[in-house]
């Protein structure tokens, strides 16, 4: 893998093709001017993504491509990558993309991976990570939030992600193991209360976190699920307003109105949480990760911690195909990367270097 197409150059696509080319001869594709404070280190072009023609003289081109579009417009590009025999990698959180992706990776000639983000991603490779510990498993529990570190407001969230995306995270079901039974329930359900170093905060569950993690540990586990970590009353306000006042049945009026509401914020947090109970040695036993990233620089550039977990995610996983650590070719399910190859790739390290408590970031002077 030498040429790599980076399809979307929002703040994560600009990231993931600046890290990308330090390894790789890098080409990235918006209909936009890229969202970049500074020349970028690799070629760039201006162009729809819809366009057949363009995108197929692209693609023969490159050994791979990156989508960090919309989860909406995944399908497409997945399945032209399909045709031109080019590995394929997404951010995506959607359950019926990824369930598409699937079905053409039966058949694939090239890697399929989407969800290679933070969550699905990143989340799904540390609890399968903590899973080997133990001779048999009772519960995995995974959390994972992507917050303002000054919350204001009732809402007390700001869309440094996709607007889009978490509105869908919020609306479709979500699939979880319970009771040993893989199964679907409502998003914006299941609430419960959670301290993170004397801070407090709810979870609730969100659609697409657990990836194809519910397949995998169907019949192995009691409990798998996953939830979204917000500031309290977070969920009780979103949930008024998609379904007391319908709003789900209007989503781009609803993305309009909370994008306005709630524009990003430089100073984000991410809290990456995960918890596996089982036996070893028939001894009741339990396993615990949690970490605090925050913003960091990168190249000169201050990064929110969205931007650098999501595109770092997806850049190692990258890697590790390119080195030949993971499959080259069909599908790559997240919980089947192995953490410590992960983390000892170039990009993978970051989630090393940059892991914070709570309190170590308190006792930080603040700069002017």
């Amino acid at each position: 893998m030498q040429n790599i197409l980076v399809i979307g150059l929002g703040k994560v696509g600009c990231l993931v093709g600046v890290m990308l080319s330090k390894n790789f001869s890098v080409t990235g594709l918006d209909q936009q001017d890229p969202h970049y404070p500074y020349a970028l280190p690799f070629n760039t072009l201006k162009g729809d993504v819809k366009n057949d023609e363009l995108l197929n003289s692209l693609l023969e081109k490159n050994d791979a491509v990156v989508s960090c579009l919309p989860y909406f417009l995944n399908k497409r590009i997945a399945e032209m990558a399909y045709r031109h025999k080019c590995h394929y990698f997404d951010l995506t959180e959607d359950v019926p993309t990824t369930a598409h992706i699937m079905e053409l990776a039966k058949t694939a000639d090239s890697v399929m991976a989407p969800q290679c983000g933070l969550a699905p991603g990143y989340i799904g490779i540390v609890g399968a990570n903590l899973t080997h510990e133990f001779d048999s498993l009772r519960d995995i529990e995974l959390r994972v939030g992507a917050l303002p570190r000054f919350p204001n407001g009732l809402l007390a969230y700001s869309f440094n992600w996709s607007s889009y995306g978490v509105i869908n995270e919020y609306l479709n079901d979500a699939e979880v193991i319970h009771n040993g039974v893989k199964k679907n329930v409502p998003s914006l359900e299941g609430f419960e209360y959670i301290n993170i170093e004397g801070q407090e905060f709810e979870a609730f569950t969100t659609s697409g976190g657990l990836g194809t993690m519910c397949d995998t540990f169907e019949g192995k586990v009691d409990t798998l699920n996953y939830k979204t970590i917000r500031y309290p009353g977070h969920g009780k306000l979103m949930r008024f307003l998609m379904y007391e006042l319908i709003m789900k049945n209007d989503i781009d009026n609803l993305e309009r109105i909370l994008s306005n509401a709630k524009p990003p914020v430089e100073d984000d947090v991410v809290y990456v949480y995960a918890v596996v109970e089982g036996w070893k040695k028939d001894k009741i036993s339990r396993k615990e990760y949690y970490r605090a990233f925050y913003p960091i620089e990168i190249d000169g550039i201050r990064w929110r911690a969205i931007s650098w977990t999501t595109a770092g995610a997806i850049v190692a996983v990258i890697e590790m195909v390119a080195q030949g650590t993971l499959p080259q070719k069909g599908f790559i399910k997240q919980e089947e990367i192995p953490f410590d190859a992960f983390i000892k790739t170039q990009t993978g390290s970051l989630y090393l270097q940059n892991a914070k408590g709570l309190h170590e970031v308190q006792q930080e002077k603040p700069t002017l």
